[in-house]
């Protein structure tokens, strides 16, 4: 190793922690968010955690300790939002993790729930932006921030009945590029960390909480958990401030290139 190569390594390893940053991370209640929530505060983060069920937040909060402070949110709710982004619990965010986000249904255009469009719209798309857009600003006027987006192949692969929430995860993928661009030079990273199957209550609420249906969705293949994405996330926001991560497409590695193309084990 070069002298350089040393302080270049030393510089990473301290880059993995994360003390004095404020993260705020939306849909904390389960899943993907909360693994990140709890992921983040292992790095020394000051972790806001922000969901809809005030029983799960103070779970959360009683299980990580005094460095998670829990605040009830619904993305959905634009007031809402950008009155966090204006109290003094919400200020000074260095990392947001959008997180809060569903998949509804699975009927065929036809058939599908209009109720169940407009909630994934509202939650996926227009909850994300009301997000980004309340925090986004005070991190370009510092002059540092990062904003991790949680999208899915959804919005790559597409797959049959999956048309409004692979449409809402593509327009989080072009929103996530997009910002790239607008944050040229503002010192501002952003990163969308798209997963495939990931087993959490993401099926349980896509099938209404009929669980031995969502339990089938994962037979017979190792899917990923909300701590194999946390910890993705974790790498993005402990790079060098130099390095952005655009986007990160990860899977199982029985899963093929489409939701539901699964290389299954057959039952014994």
């Amino acid at each position: 190793m070069t002298p350089r190569s040393v302080s270049r390594y030393s510089e990473a390893m301290s880059a993995h922690k994360l003390e004095g940053r404020r993260v705020l991370v939306t849909g904390a209640t389960s899943g993907i968010g909360r693994a990140c929530a709890a992921r983040l505060y292992a790095e020394g983060a000051v972790v806001l955690a922000a969901g809809r069920r005030r029983e799960r937040l103070d779970d959360l909060a009683s299980e990580l300790g005094e460095r998670c402070l829990t605040v009830e949110l619904d993305v959905r709710d634009r007031d809402a939002v950008e009155s966090l982004a204006k109290s003094e619990l919400g200020r000074h965010i260095d990392i947001l993790v959008n997180s809060a986000g569903l998949a509804l249904g699975l009927d065929p255009v036809q058939r599908a729930s209009v109720e169940d469009w407009e909630r994934m719209i509202d939650t996926n798309c227009k909850g994300l932006v009301y997000a980004t857009r309340a925090f986004v600003p005070a991190m370009v006027e510092r002059g540092r921030g990062h904003v991790v987006h949680i999208g899915s192949v959804a919005g790559t692969y597409p797959y049959p009945a999956g048309h409004v929430y692979g449409g809402t995860k593509a327009f989080v993928h072009q929103f996530s590029q997009a910002m790239k661009s607008d944050f040229a030079g503002t010192g501002v990273r952003v990163t969308c960390v798209e997963p495939g199957m990931v087993e959490t209550e993401f099926s349980v609420v896509r099938f209404e909480g009929n669980e031995d249906r969502a339990k089938k969705v994962y037979e017979g293949m190792t899917p990923l958990s909300g701590d194999d994405i946390a910890d993705i996330v974790a790498f993005a926001v402990t790079r060098p401030a130099h390095v952005n991560l655009n986007v990160v497409e990860v899977m199982p590695t029985a899963q093929g290139f489409g939701p539901f193309l699964v290389q299954r084990t057959p039952a014994k």
